[in-house]
């Protein structure tokens, strides 16, 4: 099992020292050996790693993932990374940005979700001989412009650089995704929002106030458009991130039933203990054991089709 989950940022990628270049909206990094810290990381920001030599293995919200020559693993915030196993000679460029900042300088429309549906399920995509020697082209030339010679609209130029490069990534992934104009009407641009919402949320909190009120809408609107879209309440859909979230942890992590109970926020161990029973009909730690011995899950998890 693993150690204690930390969390990964920006300010963390500066304070180790593992970075060419880091501020608060983006960081490079182009060699992993350097980190040496082990144990699984709730990632803070997206990151974009390509392989140029070498392997490399990643646990990503427990499942295993290698990556060879010419690969990019994209990583998004929220989910779980550990590395497992790095080679003598991999060789790799990483770009890693705040979520913050991606919001405030991508203008992807709703294609963008299907490709971050297909990377979330499949985070790791084979580039060809000209994407990896584009990709290459953008990270020498942002990386140059942002440890170069400091002038007065560098912060603009390269904002304009990575917008540039996004636009870029994107058209690469058509060839693994089928991008068709967005067809979402009003109500599943909704029900899409609140799922991004739930998914770059940690702890989640289990009331829909919280959710409706940053969606500025009222909660008996957002329960019933997603009842409408999805055929689930937006409460249902909520419960089902929560679990996803301690099934990982029941799982994947070394902390006590009453460690995992505050860390996602319960207010007590008996209300924990209600919550998982109430969904499983097993108590946390009869569930733990299930889990972890690749037992049938009894929680009946809901479908939510295009938006999963």
């Amino acid at each position: 099992m693993q150690e204690e989950i930390r969390k990964g940022s920006l300010g963390d990628i500066a304070a180790s020292n593992i970075a060419v270049y880091c501020d608060d909206r983006v960081a490079f990094i182009e060699d992993l050996h350097r980190f040496e810290e082990k144990g699984a990381v709730r990632m803070g920001m997206v990151a974009i790693i390509l392989c140029l030599k070498g392997r490399a293995s990643f646990d990503i919200n427990g499942e295993l993932f290698t990556m060879k020559k010419d690969d990019v693993l994209v990583c998004h915030p929220y989910i779980i990374l550990e590395k497992s196993m790095v080679s003598a000679d991999m060789r790799f460029r990483c770009i890693c940005l705040s979520p913050e900042f991606v919001q405030q300088i991508t203008l992807l429309s709703g294609e963008g979700w299907e490709i971050f549906r297909y990377l979330d399920k499949s985070p790791i995509v084979s580039l060809k001989a000209d994407e990896v020697n584009t990709f290459c082209q953008y990270y020498d030339l942002i990386r140059s412009k942002l440890t170069g010679t400091l002038r007065r609209h560098q912060k603009e130029v390269t904002n304009a650089l990575l917008q540039a490069f996004l636009y870029e990534f994107h058209d690469y992934m058509e060839r693994f995704v089928q991008v068709d104009p967005p067809k979402f009407t009003q109500s599943e641009k909704l029900v899409r929002s609140f799922i991004q919402l739930l998914m770059n949320t940690y702890p989640k909190p289990r009331n829909l106030f919280t959710y409706a009120e940053k969606l500025h809408v009222s909660r008996k609107y957002l329960s019933s458009v997603c009842k409408r879209v999805c055929g689930y309440t937006a409460v249902d859909i909520i419960h089902y991130f929560i679990m996803r979230d301690l099934q990982y942890l029941l799982k994947k992590s070394d902390k006590s039933i009453k460690e995992i109970a505050i860390e996602l926020d319960f207010p007590s161990l008996s209300f924990f203990g209600k919550y998982v029973r109430l969904r499983t009909g097993l108590s946390p730690k009869e569930y733990r054991e299930r889990l972890v011995n690749g037992e049938e899950d009894p929680y009946a998890a809901p479908s939510l089709g295009r938006f999963s």
